[in-house]
């Protein structure tokens, strides 16, 4: 349907072509396909160069621009962490579209054009289905919603479309204040909830649909969300007041909002287990491998296996493959010459250090690892799956917690799978599981001017494991990318009620069930023997700060950070920092053993809500724009 052009495009709600409504409701199968319109909105999650929570944050990094400009999307999503946000073209432009932004208000209105018309459909749609679809068109809206509000702050809310003879003045629209934006999600998810699925029934043709345990994860996110620093109590926008004198944001801080928060995202977790989600663990019998390994697949594949019994939220679009190829390391000489792998997608040293010690604490905390040393190298013991014994490497690269080794790949590091499916030592030379060789020169390392890791670590996680090279092509394992699995919400959960009544028992069984499949116990436990803070988990500070890096690590590199570290108030500490990694043209280990500094990250307040584009702010001045953006 093309984009309305009345009243010069104030705000796009306004169909036109109104003409083919009635003919695309007249049956079922046009109705679906509307249905299918609804969904074919959603932002292409995974995808680096549309997805700006992949490499808009600080665990990637990327060399060579020029070379790989057209591959990630013009780097629009990369440049927004470069301080290169503006209102004259904004990246990622979500609100009219543009640098590789949709304009979700136009899914908005196709929402709504579908829950206004639907009713047409005759005796060949059953009330039973009808009834789904309406819900998860709702959800749909819901979500459209909620994705502009977490990145623009207060939106117009569009309850239902604009007549076609709207005039000027009521097409120049309001942004309506943040909570009364939250209410009206909240109120969508509510209504459309009893008509969805449990589970899906069709698993040919339904994965992706939204359902149930769906629909209420993305209600407990967007409280969460709302019950955030950044969202609840933020005094920064006590002036965000437009011209009627409405106040869009409430700048007192609201204890029930994390209750409300609390509540919502248990209630999300007990749909998810009545639907027999649990969290993933690796138990392949074509596979015998060893416990250690087990924990790594299991880590690995609780993002990478497609639609697992953990994943909550997946996405049925293909959306991640471009990411899947950029990650993959070359692992055969003969790689080097193919262009289906392209390793360039880097892993920062800031997120290998965030990962814990095998003792299940920060590496600067734990008593007995020589945290000062950490860029020194040793000879590896005693760490056969997960780095080559009497291999020279990083001291940071030794003794770490499974999810380090599950999500990274290293110099000297093990890399079971992508081909091989043996054991390190076990089987033929070409079964062995992958050992690493990341120096300048050698097969993983960089070996031309723009196919390598510039930071010395890879995306492990990034990757199926069951996606391999040969000596001319490569065979890509797809990834339905999960945008949200239960690990997440047992962390919103123990969020939320930590935030509310502080640390209990409740909180620390769902932060230890996640940790559990790590192989680590449990926050007290593990604080208790092995910190240097060992009361830091007893306390609603310290524990915020456990939970905190708990997402950090368990939901590496699948977009979570991007945003948390903005709902939290924290990305101007976090994010004004260098972008550091090993020096990769380095040959040998005293050489490639050097840490080098890429650049210096900014972020500064004004960039925790994304502009608006000052043409839409001179098309309709009602529309206030967000703060410190004004020039």
């Amino acid at each position: 349907m093309a984009l309305s052009q009345a009243c010069d495009n104030y705000l796009d709600v306004v169909p036109d072509n109104v003409a083919t409504l009635e003919y695309a409701f007249r049956d079922k199968v046009g109705a679906e396909k509307f249905l299918f319109t609804c969904y074919s909105y959603l932002p292409e999650f995974g995808n680096i160069g549309y997805d700006p929570a992949i490499i808009g944050s600080d665990e990637l990094w990327i060399h060579g621009e020029n070379e790989w400009y057209g591959a990630f999307g013009g780097f629009y999503a990369y440049n927004i962490k470069r301080s290169q946000q503006n209102v004259t073209e904004p990246l990622m432009n979500f609100w009219d579209a543009g640098r590789n932004g949709k304009n979700l208000f136009i899914a908005i209105r196709d929402c709504n054009i579908f829950l206004e018309n639907i009713h047409l459909v005759g005796k060949d749609l059953d009330d039973y289905e009808r009834k789904m679809w309406i819900a998860e068109v709702k959800v749909l809206k819901a979500y459209y919603h909620y994705y502009l509000l977490r990145m623009y702050g207060p939106v117009p809310i569009v309850h239902e479309n604009l007549p076609i003879s709207a005039g000027v003045e009521e097409v120049r629209v309001f942004r309506d204040p943040f909570d009364d934006c939250m209410d009206y999600i909240v109120e969508l998810i509510d209504e459309a909830v009893p008509d969805l699925m449990l589970t899906v029934t069709n698993v040919a043709s339904e994965l992706g649909r939204i359902t149930q345990p769906i629909a209420l994860s993305i209600k407990a996110e967007a409280l969460v969300t709302a019950a955030s620093p950044l969202f609840n109590g933020n005094t920064t926008y006590a002036n965000m007041i437009d011209s009627r004198g409405v106040k869009l944001f409430n700048t007192e801080y609201d204890e029930n909002k994390w209750k409300v928060a609390m509540e919502a995202c248990k209630n999300a977790i007990d749909t998810a287990h009545l639907a027999n989600m649990k969290l993933y663990e690796f138990n392949d019998s074509r596979y015998p491998v060893s416990d250690d390994t087990r924990r790594v697949m299991s880590i690995r594949n609780a993002f990478g296996d497609r639609w697992n019994e953990e994943v909550v939220w997946g996405i049925s679009d293909n959306t991640f493959a471009n990411t899947q190829n950029y990650a993959l390391p070359y692992l055969l000489t003969t790689d080097l010459g193919l262009a289906y792998s392209t390793p360039v997608l880097s892993p920062t040293l800031m997120l290998a250090e965030l990962f814990y010690s095998g003792n299940g604490v920060p590496i600067d905390e734990d008593k007995s690892y020589n945290y000062e040393e950490r860029y020194e190298t040793s000879a590896a013991t005693g760490q056969k799956y997960y780095v080559q014994e009497g291999f020279e490497t990083a001291n940071l690269n030794q003794y770490r917690e499974p999810r380090f080794y599950a999500n990274l790949g290293f110099d000297g590091g093990i890399w079971f799978g992508n081909g091989r499916y043996k054991e390190i030592g076990e089987g033929t030379a070409t079964e062995t599981s992958w050992v690493i060789r990341a120096k300048a020169g050698e097969t993983t390392g960089k070996t031309s001017s723009i196919r390598y890791s510039a930071t010395g670590y890879f995306a492990k996680k990034l990757t199926h494991f069951e996606t391999a090279t040969s000596s001319t092509t490569g065979t890509a394992v797809r990834i339905a990318f999960p945008l949200i699995r239960l690990a997440d919400l047992y962390l919103l959960y123990a969020e939320a009620r930590n935030e509310y009544s502080g640390p209990d028992a409740e909180v620390y069984s769902h932060i230890d069930e996640v940790r559990e499949r790590a192989g680590l116990a449990g926050v007290v436990e593990s604080w208790q023997q092995y910190s240097k803070y060992p009361d830091k988990p007893l306390n609603k500070e310290g524990l915020r700060e456990i939970i905190r890096r708990e997402r950090g690590i368990e939901l590496a590199m699948e977009g979570k950070r991007f945003w948390d570290l903005r709902r939290w108030k924290i990305a101007d500490q976090v994010l004004n920092a260098p972008v550091k990694g090993w020096n990769v043209i380095g040959a040998n280990t005293i050489d490639y053993y050097n840490v080098v500094t890429f650049e210096m990250l900014e972020f500064t307040t004004k960039e925790y809500l994304w502009p608006l584009k000052q043409q839409t702010i001179r098309k309709n001045p009602n529309l206030l724009q967000n703060p410190f953006w004004e020039n």
